[in-house]
């Protein structure tokens, strides 16, 4: 599992003083690519290998309000890796420890063109050791 860390900005907030629902897309997105980034490869290198990664499908449950200032903690971990899939699961918990979402997104291994393609050998030889199945209580 990957820990990334987000403060809420005021951007993020909605004018009752939390984030906006689609918002956590865009934290989970940046949580993503850190991750990527951690597994040694960045998304931006694979887009040059002509391998993008876009989201198919997003599942999100809302348990608890981030708000402004929070200290976010987004767990990111892979759920499923198959020949031209990869989902992750995510959590997000606030400087309490509560936990404020939970979601997986699902996403579909391309070329640019939108052609489905095989992950890469090496990010699967990199990735396939930390998937974790059933975390997810949807």
């Amino acid at each position: 599992m990957f820990i990334y860390q987000h403060r809420v900005t005021y951007a993020e907030c909605t004018v009752g003083d939390h984030i906006y629902h689609s918002r956590y897309l865009d934290l989970l997105e940046a949580a993503r690519g850190e991750y990527m980034r951690s597994s040694g490869r960045t998304v931006l290198d694979l887009q040059n290998e002509d391998c993008i990664f876009p989201v198919i499908e997003a599942r999100l449950r809302y348990k608890f309000p981030a708000r402004y200032d929070d200290l976010l903690t987004i767990e990111v971990w892979p759920t499923l890796m198959e020949r031209v899939r990869l989902n992750f699961g995510h959590r997000v918990l606030n400087q309490n420890g509560k936990l404020v979402l939970e979601a997986e997104t699902f996403h579909a291994c391309t070329t640019r063109a939108g052609k489905p393609r095989r992950l890469p050998e090496e990010l699967a030889a990199a990735l396939v050791p930390l998937v974790v199945a059933g975390r997810i209580t949807f």
